[in-house]
């Protein structure tokens, strides 16, 4: 009975083999990729933080409790530290979430700096779904917030020196910062593929052109084109005109690197049999390109986009940073990094440098998806040591 059992198992586990096998040789290119990229425990966390992260940013408007710039503001409380809720303290516990009742003064012992006196014994209760500020989302208006407390504001990331909530900008960051990248990408993209198919499937002097082009791009130097862009940017312009504006920069120089490498796989890939047998049944060259020759590397496409979105947050954030991005009122990560270059906050305000953790978190998440799918979209991958 026992050889007979191990002769079934023997065949049961050749037969998941056999089926293993024919999965793999059956399976698509983008089947195989998320299986190699199921298999890096970095880029899976780092997956599911960016996941986490793109929500946030898009469904900040429901789940801030606060118009990030106008209506959020709290007078009262400038420059207050965060408010964590409770369950219990000396006076018992609660079932419900509670903060404490506040009352802010200056005086002569303290150098006229604000103090907040806390009342331990009157408590704000947290709130679900409470009315709130009016916001829009998909293009209709709701007041409806994932949180609150039933009298007064709540900071749980602590206020600016104009009473803005922190929390409530750091997530609408999330998404402005995203916005930025995503437009600009998208710009990189499009001239990337346009300027590094035309060059790589036709070659000659219309590749010399383009290439002495692409270089000409490359050797900007971007912090001094950008403080050039400021200098003659009108005060007058809007906010948003602001935002379109440094979108475009950042596409316009950041299409390089994506062409050359469209560039080179074109080159080696333009004398292959399917592209000839294209040419011979009349395909014209945007065709043949279209068609043929991109998607045979659409995988490597996809990675380059990826890994091109941290460094077009950085350089977003970057340029904020140094005055010569966005501004307030419009919330990004590098306009809230701009708060954190004093010496009183690093003294006096630390809960200021709780975007800067969400800026780490985002551009590693970034990274690690970026780095995971490379390897995953290396065919070679599964035989190297």
């Amino acid at each position: 009975m026992t050889d007979t059992a191990n002769i079934v198992d023997a065949n049961t586990d050749k037969r998941v083999d056999q089926k293993l096998k024919e999965a793999y040789f059956t399976a698509s290119q983008g089947q195989l990729i998320w299986t190699r990229f199921k298999k890096q425990k970095a880029a899976m966390v780092g997956a599911t933080v960016l996941i986490l992260l793109i929500m946030s940013g898009f469904f900040a408007p429901f789940l801030t409790p606060y118009n990030p710039t106008i209506a959020g503001r709290d007078a009262d409380y400038q420059n207050g530290a965060p408010q964590i809720p409770k369950f219990w303290d000396e006076n018992g516990f609660s079932a419900r979430p509670f903060i404490y009742t506040y009352e802010r003064s200056r005086s002569f012992a303290t150098n006229f700096r604000w103090v907040t006196e806390i009342d331990r014994e009157a408590r704000r209760y947290v709130v679900l779904f409470p009315q709130g500020d009016k916001y829009k989302f998909l293009g209709m208006s709701f007041t409806t917030h994932l949180f609150g407390v039933d009298q007064g504001k709540i900071h749980i990331f602590g206020t600016d020196s104009t009473g803005k909530d922190i929390y409530s900008r750091t997530f609408h960051s999330i998404n402005t910062s995203l916005a930025v990248g995503t437009i600009g990408v998208f710009i990189a993209f499009v001239l990337a593929l346009i300027i590094g198919g035309v060059s790589g499937y036709y070659g000659g002097w219309i590749d010399s052109v383009l290439q002495m082009m692409t270089d000409a791009v490359r050797t900007i130097p971007a912090i001094p084109l950008f403080m050039a862009i400021a200098a003659f940017i009108p005060a007058t312009v809007s906010s948003e005109g602001r935002f379109l504006i440094i979108s475009l920069i950042l596409g316009f120089i950041g299409w390089p690197t994506l062409a050359r490498r469209v560039r080179t796989h074109l080159l080696t890939e333009r004398n292959q049999e399917y592209v000839l047998a294209a040419q011979l049944c009349g395909a014209s060259a945007g065709h043949i390109i279209r068609k043929h020759l991109l998607p045979s590397f659409t995988s490597y496409i996809i990675v380059d986009l990826i890994i091109s979105f941290p460094y077009m947050v950085l350089s977003e954030t970057a340029l904020s940073f140094i005055g010569l991005g966005l501004k307030d009122p419009v919330n990004s990560l590098g306009v809230m990094l701009q708060q954190v270059t004093s010496a009183d906050v690093l003294l006096n305000y630390q809960w200021y440098f709780i975007p800067v953790i969400f800026f780490i978190m985002l551009v590693l998440a970034f990274v690690f998806v970026g780095d995971g799918l490379r390897d995953a979209a290396d065919p070679y991958a599964d035989t190297k040591n």
